[in-house]
Formats: structure tokens, C-alpha cells, sequence
């Protein structure tokens, strides 16, 4: 409130009535109209009422009166005694009390707390990757909500199932960052992972948005599936002694596979496109071995 404001409608009042029975919880969208209305009060005038009210616009308790003023624009009794507030806002949060006597000489009392809300736009995954490695840490995207209020949450999925970080193979990092002149949200989540090599081979990750007010509906980005990341050939290298493979009937050739890649990867052996055994020994990790009697 300006300091040095004129006398009228707006009063400062510093003294609290006292507990209104039957309150109300409100919730409005940003931007939209809201009538509250004020109960017992006559529908025409002339009317014995007053409201009341305690804002982000405000310092203290003010009273408006059916007669207006200069803040019409904001909030203002309409005809019937009920309060309308042209378009809410952030601002507009808060308790709005209403005291009124009936022509009967009854006195009746409302109470609203109004809370405001704004729906943001539906949240995306942006930079997602388009393959994992198994055994270390994987950036799998980071999800985007901008627009909302109040802030709200985001969470991950897995396959359709709660994603919850642990700090080992699952982490997020979040960012929450508020708009200097609008004071709506925009969150940030970015998640990384750690697959097991007996990982899903496919697995789909997505991100919902859970607005902060109870009783708003999720929303979700599209989700995205991940592969994992192949061995290149450049990256395998096979040995074979002695040089060339030439031996005599009865000596024993061996086949190395060396893979570079971090973590090793499991390695298969195949002759004449048949995965072999038996004749076939296996020794090693990172790199194979295969002793074959020729």
C-alpha cells in the first residue's frame, strides 16, 4: 500500500475478527475470474456489509465497501454484496472474509483461504541419449517443465514403474528456477543411470509432471526406449596362433578375442554359424580364448 494513500473505501483495520464457522478452501487459475460470494448479505442495496481481506497485495488487513475505489481493477463488491476479483493472481493468495446483516438485523459471516494455480505446458525430455553402456554411468535425458504454479514435482519411470533415485545406479539432479515478473516455475530434472549388463535390453524411460495443489491431474512427455551401446569392429581384435593358422594334423590352434571396451563385454564364440562347444575351450575375460584341435 502507498504510503500517504487517501481516505475511502480501503481502511486499514489491524484488529482480526473473530473464527468464522464453515470456511472454504478455494483454488483459481491465474488469469481467470473469481466471485466469492458473501453469505446473508441482501441481494440489493442498500446492503450493511463489508470484506475483508489479507493478500500478497496487501500489508495488513483491508476492508472494502460496496461503494469502490481506485482498486475496482483488483477486486470489487458487485450489486449483489458478492466479491469479484477480474482476473486473480499470484498476488491474490490468501483469506478473504466477508461480514454482513441481513435487513432482519441477522448477522452472517464467510471465510474463504484462496490458493492460485497455474497448469504448465506439457513436460519434455530434451538432450535424451540414444544408447546406454552397461556398467557405467548413463545420461538418459534431462526433463523440462516449464510454466506452472505453484511449483509441483517431477518424477522418472521405468517401464511404466516409479523410478526412485539411490544415489548408486540411479541419480537425478534438479533445478528449480522462478520467473522474475510472472513467479511461475520451470523444473528441471536431469537423470543419470547405471545399467547391468543383464539390463533389460530395451528399456523406456519417461517423465511426469505431479502439480503442487491436490486433486490436479499428472502429466506425462512421451516415453523414450534406449538401446544398448554395440561393440564396433574397430574395437575387436582377433589373434590367432601360431600366425596364420597353419599347423599339423593333430596340433592345436588358438583364437584370442580382444575387446577393449569398458565394461568387458560378454563375448560369443561361432563356427560355421553355430555357437560352439566342447571341442571348443574358453579361458579368459577381457580377452577370450579358444583352443581348437585341428
Amino acid at each position: 500500500m502507498e504510503a500517504g494513500a487517501t481516505a475511502g473505501s480501503w481502511v486499514l483495520v489491524l484488529s482480526l475478527w473473530g473464527t468464522v464457522v464453515g470456511g472454504q478452501n478455494l483454488t483459481a487459475q491465474i488469469g481467470k475470474p473469481l466471485v466469492l460470494n458473501c453469505k446473508g448479505a441482501p441481494r440489493k442495496p442498500p446492503q450493511q456489509l463489508e470484506w475483508k481481506l489479507n493478500t500478497g497485495r496487501t500489508e495488513a488487513w483491508k476492508v472494502l465497501s460496496p461503494q469502490g475505489d481506485a482498486w475496482d481493477s483488483v477486486a470489487r463488491v458487485l450489486p449483489n454484496g458478492s466479491l469479484l476479483l477480474p482476473a486473480i493472481g499470484i498476488q491474490d493468495e490468501g483469506t478473504f472474509r466477508c461480514r454482513a446483516r441481513s435487513r432482519k438485523g441477522k448477522e452472517s459471516k464467510s471465510n474463504y483461504q484462496v490458493r492460485v494455480y497455474q497448469i504448465p505446458g506439457k513436460p519434455e525430455i530434451v538432450d535424451p541419449a540414444s544408447e546406454l553402456k552397461a556398467g557405467v554411468p548413463n545420461k538418459v535425458g534431462t526433463c523440462v517443465s516449464e510454466g506452472g504454479y505453484p511449483a509441483g514435482t517431477l518424477s522418472w519411470h521405468l517401464d511404466g514403474k516409479p523410478l526412485i533415485p539411490d544415489g548408486k545406479g540411479v541419480s537425478v539432479k534438479e533445478e528449480t528456477r522462478r520467473h522474475p515478473e510472472t513467479g511461475l516455475f520451470t523444473l528441471q530434472s536431469e537423470l543419470m543411470v547405471t545399467p547391468a549388463r543383464e539390463g533389460a535390453p530395451h528399456p523406456t524411460f519417461s517423465c511426469s509432471f505431479i502439480p503442487g495443489l491436490p486433486r490436479r491431474r499428472a502429466l506425462h512427455t512421451a516415453p523414450i526406449q534406449l538401446s544398448p551401446d554395440p561393440v564396433t569392429l574397430e574395437e575387436v581384435q582377433l589373434v590367432v596362433e601360431p600366425e596364420g593358422g597353419a599347423v599339423a594334423p593333430g596340433g592345436t590352434v588358438t583364437l584370442t578375442c580382444k575387446a577393449s571396451t569398458q565394461p568387458p563385454p560378454q563375448i560369443h564364440w561361432i563356427k560355421d554359424k553355430q555357437a560352439r562347444r566342447g571341442q571348443l575351450q574358453v579361458r579368459g575375460w577381457i580377452s577370450s580364448e579358444k583352443q581348437t584341435p585341428v
